[in-house]
C-alpha cells in the first residue's frame, strides 16, 4: 500500500485486546460484533468492509467480506458467526465509494436544479466497469441498469434509478473505480473453544476419602459417588491430583510437622518411589481403576478434570533424574516453596529460569498429553500464576494444536493484572474474587467490571463459594442460609461455577481459629463424611442445577443486567437468552440472619411488556407464582425459609384472542 494512495483512516477497531496482540474468545455460534473508526478527508462517500477467514493461509484479500454500517460519528458496525472450533481472523478494510459519492452528488444537484445529463454519463461508467468486473448474474443486471439510464434523460427517474438498494448492493460486490483503498494491517484473532468452556458445573472432592467406613477410598470406591454427583446436576468431576505423595517433611492434620505414620499428607506434594505426574497414588488404585473413573463419568455425561500441579515432593524421581530442574542452597539442600511468611516444606517447586528450560517445558507438556490420552479434556492448573507466561501460551497452543477441546482453567487467587493476562495467554476459565464480594456494592462492582469492560471478551469467570483452601468467613458464620446464598449468586451470575463438597452440601463450616481455612482439612487427612447427613442441600442444588440446564439465560454470563432496588441488603437482575425467549430475574438477600423487604423495578419496555397488561412470575426455587401488573413489585425475603428467588417471566397471560374457539 504506496503512502500517496492513502486516503482512508481506521481507527479504534473493537473488539482489540492489547493492540491486537491477543485473541479474544467465543464458542461455536456465537456471534462477533466489530466496529471501527473509518473516516476519509474531504466530502466522499466510503466504504467499510469486515473481511474473516479462519484459515491462516489465505490472503487477506481473498477472505470472506461483510459490509460494516455506519452508525453515526464516522463508526462502523458489522458481525459474524464463528462456528466451529479454531482460530478466526477479522480485519477492516476502508475504500473511497466513488460511485456512492456520485449518487450523493446527484441527488444535491437534482435539489438544487443542477444535474445535468453528464452527471448521468459519468454514473453510467462507474456501473460500466463494475459490470466489467462482474460475473452472471451480476454482470447481467449491471447491464440491464445502464439500459435502463442510458435511455432516459428524466432527472427524477434517473436519481429514483440510480438509489435503488439492488444497484448498490451489486455496486458494492463489483467495484467499478479501484483505488484509494486502505488494506487492513495485522489482523485480529478469536479463538474459539467448546461450549462447556462457557457453560459448565463444577464438583470436587477427594477420592480418599470416599471411606464407607474403611480406612481410607480409592477411585473405585469414588466411582460409586458419581451418580449422586449426577443427580445434583454436575457435568465436571474435578479430582485434585492423584498421584504418588511424598514422605520427606510430609504434612500432618492442620499443615502441621511433623507427620504421624499414618498421616497420607498433602495431595499437591506429588512424587515418591511409586511414580511422580504420570502415575496413580498406589492407595488409590492404578491407571486402568482411573480410565475406569473416567468412562463411568462419561456414561452419566459428565466429564472428568483433573488438577495439572506442576510442582514436586522432595521425593519425587525428577530430583534424582533431572536436579537441574531445581533451585539448591549454598548447603546443598534443595528450595522448597515459600511464599513468607508461609512455608510448604513438602513442596519444591521447578526452576523456570533454569538452563535447561526447553527440556522442562518438554516434559511439562509430555505430563499434559499422558493425561489426554487417558481422556482428560479439562484441566485444573494449580497456581498458574507462579509459572511464566509464555509457558502457558506455548503449552496450551501446542495441547490444543492436536486436541482444540482441551479447556484450561487457571486457579490463581492473585493480583488482577496477573489473573487477566493468563486468561489472554489462553486459559479458557478462570478463578475469580467471587469468593469475597459478599455486599452489594462488592457483587455489582466486580460483576460489572467481568461483563461491561473489555474482560468479557476474554475471561470467563468460574464462581467458587469454597475451596479446600479457602472457607470464607461469610460460610462460617452464615449458617444454612449463608450457604444457600453463596450458592444461588455463583450459579445464576456466572455460567461456570463450581463447589468443592461434600463440604458444602453439609455445609462444613469449621474453621480454624481466626482464619479462612478448614479445620482438619482434607488437604492433610482422610475425612470418613456422612454423604447423606440428614438436612444436607443436595435437593436444593439439584433443583438449581436443573434450572441452569433448562434456562438459556443462565447458560452465559455477559447477559447480566443489575436493577435498582429500595435496599442494599437485597441484590435483584435480569439475565435473557440470546433469542429474548427466556427472561429470568434473580433476587438474592445478602442478610443470613433477618428477614429483608424490597421493592424493584423492572424495565417493562426493555422486556416487551405491556404496562397495562398482567405477567406472570413463576419461582423456579420455590415454585410460587405471581400475577403482577407495572413495573415496582415488593418481596420479601426470610432467610429461614428461603433468601433467594430465580423468577422466569411470562411476559403476558393469554387473553381472548390467543385462543380458536372454531377449531
Amino acid at each position: 500500500m504506496k503512502e500517496g494512495t492513502i486516503r482512508v483512516v481506521i481507527e479504534n477497531i473493537s473488539p482489540c485486546i492489547a493492540n491486537g496482540r491477543f485473541p479474544i474468545r467465543r464458542i461455536p455460534g456465537e456471534s462477533v460484533v466489530v466496529e471501527a473508526d473509518v473516516f476519509a478527508d474531504g466530502h466522499d462517500e466510503i466504504k467499510a468492509t469486515l473481511l474473516v477467514s479462519r484459515d491462516s493461509t489465505l490472503k487477506v484479500q481473498n477472505w470472506e467480506e461483510y459490509p460494516m454500517v455506519h452508525v453515526g460519528n464516522d463508526r462502523w458496525r458489522a458481525a459474524f458467526l464463528v462456528e466451529d472450533m479454531a482460530m478466526y481472523r477479522y480485519a477492516v478494510r476502508g475504500d473511497i465509494d466513488r460511485f456512492a459519492t456520485l449518487v450523493k452528488d446527484f441527488g444535491k444537484k437534482l435539489a438544487a436544479g443542477e444535474a445535468t445529463i453528464t452527471d448521468r454519463d459519468l454514473l453510467c461508467l462507474e456501473i460500466k466497469k463494475s459490470a466489467g468486473n462482474a460475473s452472471n448474474p451480476d454482470h447481467s443486471l449491471l447491464l440491464d441498469y445502464l439500459e435502463r439510464l442510458s435511455s432516459t434523460s428524466n432527472l427524477n427517474l434517473i436519481n429514483s434509478i440510480l438509489n435503488e438498494e439492488t444497484l448498490r448492493l451489486l455496486m458494492i460486490r463489483n467495484e467499478g473505480s479501484k483505488g484509494f483503498v486502505t488494506e487492513p494491517q495485522q489482523p485480529l484473532e478469536v479463538d474459539v473453544v467448546r461450549p462447556k468452556a462457557r457453560f459448565s458445573t463444577w464438583y470436587e472432592f477427594f477420592p480418599r476419602s470416599t471411606c464407607n467406613g474403611r480406612m481410607g477410598g480409592n477411585l473405585e470406591s469414588a466411582a460409586e459417588r458419581l451418580s449422586e454427583i449426577a443427580r445434583m446436576g454436575f457435568d465436571v468431576v474435578y479430582l485434585p491430583p492423584v498421584h504418588p505423595i511424598g514422605f520427606t517433611d510430609r504434612k500432618g492434620p492442620n499443615n502441621t510437622l511433623p507427620a504421624g505414620p499414618h498421616d497420607p499428607g498433602c495431595p499437591w506434594a506429588i512424587g515418591s518411589d511409586f511414580g511422580g505426574h504420570t502415575a496413580i497414588h498406589p492407595d488409590l488404585g492404578t491407571l486402568e481403576d482411573f480410565r475406569n473413573f473416567v468412562q463411568k463419568a462419561r456414561e452419566l455425561d459428565m466429564e472428568v478434570a483433573i488438577d495439572l500441579a506442576f510442582q514436586c515432593s522432595r521425593d519425587h524421581p525428577y530430583i534424582k533424574t533431572h536436579p537441574e530442574w531445581f533451585r539448591w542452597r549454598p548447603d546443598g539442600s534443595i528450595q522448597y516453596a515459600e511464599n513468607p511468611p508461609k512455608k510448604y516444606q513438602d513442596v519444591v517447586p521447578f526452576n523456570f529460569e533454569t538452563d535447561h528450560w526447553e527440556e522442562l517445558w518438554e516434559e511439562l507438556k509430555n505430563v499434559t498429553s499422558f493425561w489426554v490420552d487417558q481422556g482428560i479434556r479439562i484441566f485444573r492448573v494449580d497456581n498458574p500464576h507462579t509459572k511464566p507466561f509464555p509457558f502457558w501460551s506455548w503449552l496450551i497452543k501446542e495441547i490444543r494444536k492436536d486436541n482444540p477441546d482441551v479447556i484450561f482453567l487457571a486457579e490463581a487467587f492473585t493480583r488482577p493484572k496477573v489473573m487477566r493476562r493468563l486468561a489472554r495467554e489462553g486459559f479458557a476459565q478462570s478463578y475469580t474474587y467471587f469468593t469475597w464480594r459478599n455486599s452489594k456494592h462488592e457483587i455489582q462492582e466486580y460483576l460489572l467490571e467481568l461483563t461491561q469492560t473489555e474482560l468479557a471478551e476474554y475471561f470467563q469467570p468460574n464462581f467458587w463459594p469454597n475451596t479446600p483452601d479457602i472457607l470464607p468467613e461469610f460460610l462460617q458464620i452464615g449458617g444454612r442460609p449463608a450457604f444457600v446464598i453463596r450458592l444461588v449468586l455463583a450459579a445464576t451470575l456466572s455460567s461456570c461455577y463450581g463447589i468443592y463438597g461434600p463440604v458444602y452440601e453439609l455445609m462444613i463450616a469449621d474453621a480454624l481459629p481466626g482464619r479462612e481455612e478448614y479445620l482438619n482439612s482434607e488437604k492433610y487427612e482422610i475425612r470418613d463424611w456422612d454423604w447423606d447427613k440428614p438436612g444436607n442441600l443436595k435437593d436444593f442444588i439439584s433443583r438449581l442445577n436443573a434450572i441452569r440446564r433448562e434456562n438459556k439465560a443462565l447458560q452465559t454470563t455477559r447477559n447480566l443486567n443489575f436493577l435498582k432496588t429500595d435496599n442494599d441488603n437485597v441484590v435483584f437482575y435480569l439475565k435473557e437468552s440470546t433469542d429474548g425467549d427466556n427472561v429470568l430475574l434473580t433476587g438474592v438477600s445478602l442478610d443470613p440472619f433477618s428477614s429483608q423487604e424490597c421493592r424493584v423495578n423492572l424495565p417493562l419496555e426493555e422486556l416487551g411488556i405491556d404496562p397495562t397488561q398482567a405477567y406472570l412470575l413463576h419461582d423456579l426455587l420455590g415454585d410460587e407464582k405471581h400475577i403482577c401488573q407495572g413495573g415496582r413489585i415488593t418481596f420479601e425475603f426470610d432467610p429461614a425459609v428461603l433468601p433467594a428467588r430465580v423468577f422466569s417471566i411470562h411476559r403476558r397471560l393469554r387473553r381472548e384472542e390467543d385462543f380458536d374457539y372454531f377449531m
